[in-house]
């Protein structure tokens, strides 16, 4: 199969050639999904070597865990999105990570920093929809999401009873969903 057919897979169909182990379709994965996950993991990290070692790190997880994709809870971006969000939350909560950090800090001595934006959620409509949630549940997305706060860390700075959080989260990814689907 020539590359230029199996760029017109559908996502099912793709999500069969990876199933199947065709390695063909991991760069057809890359191609399609890396530029936008690459962003998101870069909103977390800050840092574009450490998120490239990251993203790295998530496409090997991501082929070698892809029997554990069930299409039947969700959308193969969602499930990607969230290996490569908990990868880089794992990095940056990573002591390596926040020594590295504060060292590179010191060395920089006061200079600009050098991280550039990559990651523009608006290219794929994201803050759009983020947008047209209610207030609460907003601030629980962009903390969760566009921050990398997890549910207890937002329990415990907004003094919110954890599953309140949770309840919000839910509602708030339940809306979005309906929007990205056309049913709202």
């Amino acid at each position: 199969m020539s590359d230029q057919t199996i760029h017109k897979l559908s996502e099912e169909a793709l999500v069969a050639k990876l199933r199947s182990r065709d390695s063909s379709a991991v760069a057809v994965l890359y191609d399609m999904y890396s530029p936008t996950l690459y962003g998101v993991v870069l909103q977390i990290v800050k840092v574009e070597e450490v998120a490239e070692d990251v993203l790295q790190d998530a496409f090997v997880k991501i082929w070698k865990s892809f029997d554990s994709y069930d299409e039947g809870k969700g959308r193969l971006f969602t499930w990607m999105i969230n290996i490569c969000r908990n990868l880089a939350i794992d990095k940056v909560r990573s002591k390596a990570y926040r020594v590295s950090n504060s060292n590179e800090a010191l060395s920089m001595n006061g200079q600009a920093g050098f991280v550039t934006e990559a990651f523009n959620p608006e290219h794929i409509g994201v803050r759009e929809a983020v947008a047209q949630l209610n207030p609460e549940q907003k601030q629980i997305i962009d903390l969760m999401y566009f921050e990398g706060y997890t549910q207890s860390e937002i329990a415990e700075t907004f003094d919110i009873p954890l599953g309140t959080v949770k309840t919000r989260a839910r509602s708030a990814v339940r809306f979005l969903s309906r929007i990205f689907k056309g049913s709202v």
